[in-house]
């Protein structure tokens, strides 16, 4: 179910934004949702070139693994 939003932008934003989506042919509400999601995608996961560097790292996988153990164990304190 979609959701509504109220965004309060300043003049110089909404120009900005409202240029850039008029350019692509969406509506602002479409743009605006694709940049995020793009924006949370490009930020919270790690792209092909980045895991093929983790996982070619043995000594990285085998203290991930040390970690996951021990968390599973519930060994060790929480850092926050």
């Amino acid at each position: 179910m979609s959701k509504v939003i109220t965004l309060r932008l300043a003049e110089e934003e909404y120009k900005a934004i409202s240029t850039a989506a008029e350019a692509e042919h969406r509506p602002i509400s479409n743009f605006i949702t694709t940049r995020v999601l793009e924006d949370i995608e490009a930020s919270y996961y790690v792209d092909s070139i980045e895991m093929a560097q983790i996982k070619s790292d043995r000594k990285l996988l085998g203290k991930l693994q040390a970690g996951h153990l021990d968390a599973k164990k519930r060994r060790g304190k929480f850092i926050g």
